[in-house]
């Protein structure tokens, strides 16, 4: 009898199992999107094609609800860590390239617009320590890695 509880508890597992692969397929390929999206940031040199590699970073992880609800999330961990506010950081980075591309005629409101100057100033290679963007550059790359390490424990 107890056997077969044993071979019965075992077997659900091993069906359990077979049923998450595509599940944990699909994580897989989340976590190497992700890898590769963060590899990019951390390989672009100081240039308005980093701040490009920023917006490809939040745009993946936007594009996943389980990761962006998981940066977002106000757990206790990232509230002491400050994860959301870090991440929306990137984000005005992501929007403003966004609404640099955008040519509606929208009224995006004073902080939208300054940060479209700031970003076109790069694109512009008008790089001085008075754009904030510039000067906080190395910041943006140190929060992209703590953003990855908190989706991604295990791979920085």
């Amino acid at each position: 009898m107890i056997a077969v509880r044993f071979f019965a508890a075992s077997h659900s597992l091993f069906s359990d199992n077979r049923d998450r692969m595509p599940i944990m397929r699909a994580l897989g390929k989340v976590k190497i999107g992700l890898h590769k999206k963060f590899q990019k940031v951390l390989k672009t040199p100081a240039s308005f094609d980093f701040f490009v590699a920023i917006h490809g970073f939040v745009k993946y992880i936007e594009s996943n609800s389980a990761l962006c609800a998981s940066v977002l999330s106000s757990a206790k961990s990232n509230r002491e860590l400050n994860i959301p506010v870090k991440y929306n950081y990137l984000k005005r980075i992501y929007q403003g390239l966004e609404d640099a591309n955008n040519k509606s005629d929208v009224d995006l409101g004073h902080a939208r617009y300054a940060v479209i100057v700031e970003l076109n100033r790069i694109r512009n290679n008008d790089v001085s320590e008075s754009n904030s963007f510039w000067k906080k550059r190395e910041v943006f790359r140190k929060l992209t890695g703590e953003i990855y390490e908190r989706l991604n424990p295990h791979s920085v």
